[in-house]
């Protein structure tokens, strides 16, 4: 378990189950995680400015990952979004669909938090 503050973090996944791992695996690895299952809950409770990484599904019912990264970006210019999903995502096929698409940030489920992690972390340093 680390104890050095690296991060807030948000995690929105419809599957409480992928929530509840990921951020108990995040938070021992020194993030501050807050997570919900509903994305409408979390544009609705979303702070700006104050998260240095967010993770969303793609698939999830009423607001997909994409439609919730724009949300957020109209609050947060400046968020890092990395996309979660159990399907292969292709990023050219996403900034085609997003022309004006801020990511480069694409995990694939399964993973574990500590490659989560690392990934994160990898994603923050490509972004300075």
């Amino acid at each position: 378990m680390s104890n050095i503050f690296k991060g807030n973090i948000l995690v929105v996944d419809d599957e409480p189950d992928i929530t509840r791992v990921l951020k108990t695996g995040l938070q021992n690895d020194g993030y501050q995680v807050d997570t919900f299952n509903d994305p409408t809950r979390a544009i609705s409770q979303f702070k700006p400015n104050y998260y240095s990484s967010i993770i969303l599904d793609v698939r999830m019912p009423n607001i997909n990952g994409f439609k919730l990264a724009k949300l957020i970006w109209a609050k947060d210019d400046q968020a890092r979004i990395c996309f979660l999903s159990a399907f292969e995502i292709y990023e050219a096929e996403a900034r085609k669909v997003f022309r004006d698409f801020k990511t480069y940030c694409f995990i694939k489920k399964p993973i574990m938090p500590i490659a989560l992690s690392k990934h994160i972390e990898a994603h923050l340093v490509q972004a300075r």
